[in-house]
Parts: structure tokens; C-alpha cells; sequence
């Protein structure tokens, strides 16, 4: 997995920012058929989409990216919301395509978004405020050994006929017979 130094290079920000563009692209086509209030939300929530990705992304915390993702995710969500709710306006009969080629790049946004907490939730990294020289080597230390007993298990499975006491699958199903 690669480790990204800038937000810009992230690709759900690539795609938050593309969606951003591509609802200021409608907004200013659509002007004169949807009110004021409305254009202002949907501008701001798609803008809000890549701004907190870049928010949580600059903060020293996985909490704090956490935070900042969901938020993204639920602005992508509203996007989709105001979208489903253009497309059943008569008054935007004309700009059924546009809204139907938002609405993908929308649900990608999320769909990554979800991705990223799911794997963040389920990672032992606190964040680089919380990482010093000890705690780096510590964990790169870890990451090694963990890679290394996946490695040497994989060896025994390929080299050990399935019967053998010490083959890694009979040893995980409890019984071992000796």
C-alpha cells in the first residue's frame, strides 16, 4: 500500500476535488433554475468533501483523520442527496445527464472514503503526534516480525505433507494426533 506525503496526491481527494468542480460546472449552468440557498449548500457540501479529506489528512491523530473522513463521507452523502432531489425537479428536466454523471463520482468518493476508516479502524498506528524514534523502530520492528512469521508459515504449509504434527493447518483445528 502506498504511503502518501500530500493530501493533493491521495485519490479520493483527486476525486472529492473532481467532484467539486464537476457540481460548480452544474451549479453555474443550473443558476437560474435552482434557488439561491440550494446552489450554496450543494457547493458547499461538495467542496466539503476534499476540505476535510485535506483537514484530517494534516492532523497528527488517526482519531483526528477518522473524524475528519466521516465528515468527508457524510458531505459526499449529501451531495447524493441534493442530486436525487435535482433530478426529480421538472425544472431541471434538462440537466438529467449531468446530475446522472455526478452521481457516480459521488458514490466513488464514498465507497473510498468507507475503505479508508475501515482500514484506519483496524490499524495500530496512533498517528505521527504520537510516534517518536522508539516507537517507529518499535513498530517497523513488529511489522517485520509479523511478516516474517506469515512467510515461515507459508514454507511449512508448501513443504509439509498436510498430515505432518507440526503443519500450521492441523495445529489451528485443535486435535493435533500424535
Amino acid at each position: 500500500m502506498p504511503t502518501y506525503q500530500r493530501f493533493e496526491d491521495l485519490p479520493v481527494w483527486q476525486e472529492a476535488i473532481l467532484l467539486a468542480e464537476l457540481c460548480e460546472d452544474f451549479i453555474e449552468a443550473a443558476r437560474e433554475r435552482i434557488t439561491w440557498s440550494k446552489r450554496d449548500q450543494l457547493d458547499r457540501a461538495s467542496l466539503s468533501v476534499s476540505n476535510n479529506i485535506a483537514e484530517g489528512f494534516e492532523r497528527g491523530t488517526t482519531n483526528e483523520l477518522l473524524a475528519f473522513l466521516y465528515i468527508a463521507r457524510g458531505s459526499a452523502g449529501e451531495v447524493r442527496s441534493m442530486l436525487c432531489f435535482f433530478e426529480r425537479r421538472p425544472a431541471l428536466r434538462d440537466f438529467k445527464s449531468q446530475i446522472s454523471n455526478l452521481k457516480p463520482v459521488a458514490e466513488s468518493c464514498s465507497r473510498q472514503l468507507g475503505a479508508w476508516t475501515q482500514s484506519l479502524q483496524n490499524s495500530d498506528i496512533a498517528g505521527p503526534r504520537h510516534l517518536n524514534d522508539k516507537s517507529r523502530a518499535d513498530y517497523t520492528k513488529r511489522k517485520s516480525r509479523e511478516s516474517g512469521t506469515a512467510a515461515f508459515q507459508q514454507l511449512l504449509e508448501q513443504h509439509l505433507p498436510p498430515d505432518h504434527p507440526q503443519h500450521p493447518r492441523r495445529k489451528q483445528g485443535g486435535a493435533s494426533q500424535i
